[in-house]
């Protein structure tokens, strides 16, 4: 997997975004034990602690959860994974709307552009 940091952020909040976006897209299996820190660390070139505290944080929405001495599992919990789903296409959504609306576009002209390009992509 390809990580991508830019300075929104404070680095561990975008491991945190990246690894969210894995599960929720599947990259990562329910239930599927993830790599070692120090493997996800080497792998996005961060610092071990940094993946820590991505990955604790994590913990703490329940999409990740620790085994003591088997490692970090993706939640079997699919229902949460689809809430997590939801809430990301949701913030997405409302980034979109807000930018057209920025550009000058009203609701109803959006939504008839949507529909017009979704339409061209099939």
């Amino acid at each position: 997997m390809a990580w991508e940091f830019n300075n929104s952020a404070p680095i561990y909040q975008q491991l945190m975004e990246q690894i969210k976006l894995n599960i929720i897209s599947e990259v990562y299996s329910v239930g599927e034990k993830l790599p070692s820190v120090r493997d996800m660390a080497s792998e996005a070139a961060v610092n071990p602690n940094t993946m820590q505290k991505a990955l604790t944080e994590l913990e703490k929405t329940g999409l990740v959860y620790s085994q003591r001495t088997a490692g970090r599992f993706i939640t079997e919990d699919r229902e949460m994974i689809k809430n997590a789903q939801t809430n990301l296409a949701k913030e997405q959504i409302e980034k979109f709307l807000l930018s057209m609306k920025n550009i000058g576009f009203t609701e109803k002209e959006t939504i008839s552009m949507i529909e017009k390009v979704a339409k061209e992509m099939n």
